[in-house]
């Protein structure tokens, strides 16, 4: 509400009145449509709560998640939307906790070092790539699967990884136990977090990893139950590729699916769209869940005609997030720094 000046009376105290109350009853507006979301959001995820205090406690959790949604919205560089989904209620160290579990070790510049276990250098391959690529389109990646609440996506992104290449060599699509890399990989820790490049070093240890059907996901740490003749696939070593994003696309169309780790903070409420979010809402630096490329393409913006360039990343938070359980991201500005640190296995 705005004051107007009269020349006979004073507004500076009666402007600041009706500032003061305006604002009041603004908040109240937004309070009361957080309350709607809230029990809507509820209902729809069939939330229950301990008790009073905590359902308390998860509303102002909540009602925090709706200011960083629309942030996320408003300054969105691409097409993507946000908005309250399953994770809506959760705190950002709860998240990281529970839905994504990419061990925070120290990635220096150099770090992508081109070389794989035998130190013999690989060579990126030079093609001419074609506008887009899908190996979802070659029967070469497994249906979404869902790590549910434990920080296993390191080991989500390792078999996705390994299933494309024995795929691709073998002309057999296999699905890979996570499970396995859960409870015998001594090198990580389970549901508390992991490193792709650990993963592949202990399947190697192991002697190789069984199908899910023989080592079925828990998303919980058991006793390790691993039978070697069981084993379905073996490997021989991994390798840093590149961070150069063309190089990663030449590698990807000759090759199979990368394992990429990436900074989640705008997965946690992604939809669907090409998501571009400035850096100071994803530090590419704060590398915290372990995903797999799958794909490119560029998207075209029906009224501005932009050029959007994308990846189609791969998740493992199941089906009914994001784009069927599938993140289109910005390619070719190191977006959430999904670049930094793209590696793949050997499959024999």
């Amino acid at each position: 509400m705005r004051c107007s000046i009269s020349e006979n009376e004073p507004c500076g105290q009666k402007c600041r009145h009706h500032n003061i109350e305006d604002s009041s009853k603004q908040k109240q507006a937004l309070n009361y449509e957080a309350h709607i979301q809230f029990e809507n959001f509820l209902k729809k995820y069939e939330k229950n709560y301990k008790n009073e205090t905590e359902r308390t406690r998860r509303f102002k959790i909540f009602r925090a998640n709706l200011q960083k949604i629309r942030s996320l919205n408003e300054l969105e560089q691409g097409t993507a939307v946000y908005g309250i989904n399953q994770f809506a209620d959760l705190t950002k160290s709860e998240f990281q906790k529970y839905f994504l579990g990419l061990k925070q070790k120290a990635v220096e510049e150099n770090d992508i070092s081109n070389t794989v276990k035998d130190e013999k250098k690989i060579t990126i391959p030079t093609i001419s790539l074609p506008p887009e690529f899908d190996w979802r389109n070659y029967n070469v990646v497994t249906p979404i699967k869902n790590q549910g609440m434990c920080g296993s996506c390191w080991a989500f992104s390792v078999t996705g990884n390994v299933e494309g290449q024995w795929s691709i060599k073998h002309n057999k699509l296999l699905s890979f136990s996570e499970q396995e890399l859960i409870d015998c990989d001594k090198i990580d820790s389970g549901c508390k977090g992991g490193y792709m490049t650990d993963g592949y070093k202990a399947i190697e240890e192991l002697g190789g990893l069984e199908l899910e059907s023989d080592y079925p996901y828990t998303a919980e740490d058991e006793k390790c139950s691993f039978t070697k003749n069981k084993v379905k696939a073996k490997i021989s070593g991994s390798v840093n590729i590149t961070s150069n994003e063309t190089e990663m696309a030449n590698w990807l169309v000759k090759h199979g699916p990368i394992s990429i780790a990436i900074n989640a903070n705008a997965m946690q409420f992604y939809f669907g769209g090409v998501s571009h979010p400035l850096k100071f809402l994803c530090n590419p630096k704060d590398l915290n869940h372990g995903v797999l490329l799958v794909g490119y393409g560029v998207h075209k913006t029906k009224f501005t005609k932009k050029i959007l360039p994308y990846w189609i990343v791969k998740n493992s938070w199941g089906k009914f997030w994001g784009e069927q359980g599938y993140y289109r991201v910005y390619r070719g500005a190191g977006v959430c720094g999904l670049n930094n640190m793209a590696t793949s296995a050997f499959v024999l």
